[in-house]
């Protein structure tokens, strides 16, 4: 953080079904800013779902394209960006984060995430299989370091959206008066 300053942006960091998009433009709304997704933003340009990215050019594609999302998203100011789920797991994705960024890690067990992102239907490429609790279990555990880099988290099975908005608001003020 700029000492005095509020942030230039808001990166939203989490596991997939932590509320980072619904938060995300809540935030974005409240503060007067864009709102940017990662999947949204790739799915634009590549001109096909996430799904089908993954799909029929594979996650190493996926990846690509996510790398350069995130280089043009963290560059824009008085914008809250929600990453991908795996994105902070990614070699080289936190030195794109610039120091006047605000992160916030939205916390999520397994289970809730599968059973909100299940409410969604069939969007979620890396769970595809038998038991989607196991397989987000083993994903979670392998990104929950790059998770913690975060500044701040906040646990999204407590907090509906507004009301983590409401706290994010609430850190940075906080962040403001140092």
């Amino acid at each position: 953080m700029v000492h005095g300053d509020l942030p230039e942006r808001v990166l939203l960091v989490g596991f997939m079904a932590s509320g980072k998009s619904s938060t995300g433009e809540e935030l974005a709304s409240r503060l007067g800013w864009d709102f940017k997704d990662f999947d949204t933003v790739i799915a634009a340009r590549a001109r096909k779902s996430v799904s089908r990215i993954f799909a029929e050019d594979g996650e190493t594609e996926f990846r690509r394209l996510e790398s350069s999302v995130a280089e043009d998203l963290l560059a824009r100011g008085d914008t809250v960006v929600a990453s991908g789920g795996g994105w902070p797991a990614q070699p080289g994705a936190w030195k794109m984060v610039a120091e006047d960024t605000m992160t916030v890690w939205l916390k999520v067990s397994p289970a809730v995430a599968v059973w909100r992102a299940s409410k969604q239907g069939p969007t979620r490429p890396l769970l595809d299989g038998e038991d989607g609790t196991e397989q987000a279990t083993v994903l979670l555990l392998g990104r929950e370091a790059a998770y913690g880099r975060a500044r701040y988290s906040l646990d999204s099975e407590q907090y509906r959206p507004p009301e983590m908005a409401d706290e994010i608001l609430k850190l940075m003020k906080r962040e403001d008066k140092r």
